[in-house]
């Protein structure tokens, strides 16, 4: 490893062919999904010039969120996970071609983007447990800080450019050209992922069923520290989710550039925060830096809420992206080091539901909020809020704030089961 702080850590690229393919993929599909997200908002601004119709995208998305996310779990540890990710990848590309049908209309259909954004909903929830499980699957126990950490940069990679890519493309030549650029990388993607080869494991015990995701959710519930990391994820996207009213926050400044400004500096934020993420590998308690790090996490959005400058708002997403990204890295890896591959898939499941759910349930929040309250007040009452329930939650749960890789027992079980394994 190089003495350097700078720099991403590529040992699970080198080490791992088929992790190389998985991630491939996943950097090419993202940019077109984060320029495809945004423009649905976009769209739907232009069709209804509503914060709240805006706002219940994430509505709309929330029940087959659920009820896939946790159904993908449980089949993620009973079937073939690769399957699995290029079946829902398939669908999730269909539901990209419907977007550009409906964007094609001469008067397109403000319903059809809700039904679209449920139906792409179910596919992510059923995909992305076999997505996260694979991770494990393929990256050396030892190097999962790392493949965590490439992760990240994967993410803050596309979230810069698919929303720069998707606002110009969406604002100057039209929406339907944002979702042909998200059917061919959806094309690209599954070529990658159909070239992905993995072991044949011995699959969960049983068939799937409501049995085997009440022992998923026993075990999560039991592992107080596991717990700690879900809740505090849930807290912080529900409270101070802010992307979605973002361009209601531009309409305050003259700056004709403001929303393109507001749209990067958050994963900017995050990208710097990879790129010199080498620190976390002398931080060990894994659990304290997931809370402070989201107790920070909304101090930057309640900064960026408050002010009327629209560079001190860049500069408040910008910290709130650094200190989510180091969050996600310490999550990312505290769940793969320390949970058993065998109930890894309904883990994945859950985890799916507190870093997804917590952004939709937010949009509706901040929109509901902005309706009542302002949108000033909306966003800063959010990051506040966050920022005292990140810091009480670690009382309420101390093995969250004890954790430490180094001593953990769940630790050690994992990485002699993968060992066993290798």
């Amino acid at each position: 490893m190089s003495s350097s702080r700078w720099g991403v850590d590529l040992a699970p690229l080198r080490v791992s062919s088929g992790y190389r393919r998985l991630y491939a993929s996943g950097f090419i599909t993202n940019i077109g999904n984060q320029a495809a997200y945004v423009t649905v908002a976009y769209q739907m601004k232009q069709l209804t010039n509503s914060a709240i119709a805006v706002g219940s995208i994430g509505l709309v998305e929330l029940i087959p969120l659920i009820v896939f996310g946790l159904y993908g779990g449980v089949i993620a540890d009973h079937f073939n996970r690769r399957n699995i990710v290029v079946s829902s990848e398939f669908g999730l590309m269909c539901c990209s071609i419907i977007l550009l049908i409906n964007a094609s209309l001469a008067h397109p259909s403000s319903l059809a983007l809700y039904v679209v954004m449920a139906l792409a909903s179910m596919g992510d929830g059923i995909q992305r447990p076999s997505l996260d499980a694979l991770n494990q699957e393929l990256v050396p126990h030892e190097l999962q800080r790392e493949a965590s950490t490439l992760g990240m940069f994967r993410w803050t990679f596309g979230a810069i450019v698919g929303p720069a890519i998707g606002g110009f493309l969406a604002v100057t030549i039209g929406c339907r050209f944002v979702y042909i650029l998200d059917v061919i990388t959806f094309g690209l993607s599954l070529a990658l992922l159909i070239s992905v080869r993995v072991t044949l494991r011995t699959p969960s015990e049983g068939r799937p069923s409501f049995a085997s995701l009440r022992d998923g959710l026993t075990y999560a519930v039991r592992r107080r520290d596991l717990l700690g990391t879900y809740l505090v994820d849930l807290a912080a996207m529900m409270l101070a989710y802010p992307m979605f009213m973002l361009p209601f926050v531009a309409d305050r400044f003259a700056q004709h550039y403001a929303l393109a400004v507001l749209y990067a500096a958050m994963p900017l934020g995050a990208l710097l925060a990879s790129v010199t993420s080498k620190w976390t590998s002398r931080v060990f308690k894994y659990g304290r830096a997931v809370a402070i790090a989201a107790a920070l996490w909304g101090l930057g959005i309640a900064l960026f809420g408050w002010t009327t400058s629209l560079w001190i708002a860049a500069a408040g997403l910008l910290f709130a992206g650094a200190a989510d990204s180091v969050s996600a890295i310490f999550r990312s890896t505290m769940w793969n080091q320390s949970i058993p591959p065998d109930v890894r898939g309904r883990m994945a499941g859950i985890e799916m539901l507190s870093y997804s759910i917590g952004p939709r349930v937010g949009q509706f929040r901040s929109g509901a909020m902005t309706a009542a309250l302002g949108l000033r007040t909306a966003l800063v009452a959010g990051g506040v809020a966050c920022t005292g329930v990140c810091a009480v939650l670690p009382a309420a749960l101390p093995a969250l704030w004890t954790f430490d890789v180094r001593t953990d027992s769940n630790v050690a079980l994992v990485a002699s089961l993968r060992a066993q394994e290798a």
